[in-house]
């Protein structure tokens, strides 16, 4: 059984760093491309980041360029989002997930989800 569990969320002034980490289980951790994706109340759920399989290529959304960096141990099995320079606008609920695609961008293409971790920020 796979499971995703996220971890590191919680409240944080603007400006301010939080750390999300991804503990993955019951796959082979290093064939998935791993995302972060995240969803803010009445929106809908966006991808923040993606990382493939050794950790080399990364993709980011525009609105995250610069601020989050997202990355991957495979003896681990988990994969990582380091949150600097917070804004008000990154509050969400942040999720992970894995696909066995070769990219993948859009939440349809990933095969497993996390539960999920709250990230707020106040201004």
């Amino acid at each position: 059984q796979v499971q995703l569990v996220e971890s590191g969320g919680g409240l944080v002034q603007a400006g301010g760093s939080l750390r999300l980490s991804c503990a993955a289980s019951g796959l082979t951790f290093s064939n998935y491309v791993m995302g972060w994706f995240r969803q803010a109340p009445g929106k809908e759920r966006e991808l923040v980041a993606t990382i493939k399989w050794s950790g080399s290529n990364t993709f980011y959304a525009d609105s995250v360029k610069g601020r989050l960096t997202i990355s991957r141990d495979n003896a681990k099995n988990t994969v990582y989002l380091q949150m600097n320079s917070l804004k008000p606008e990154d509050t969400a609920v942040y999720y992970c997930a894995a696909s066995g695609l070769w990219i993948a961008t859009r939440s349809y293409e990933y095969n497993y989800w996390g539960q999920g971790t709250q990230v707020t920020v106040t201004s």
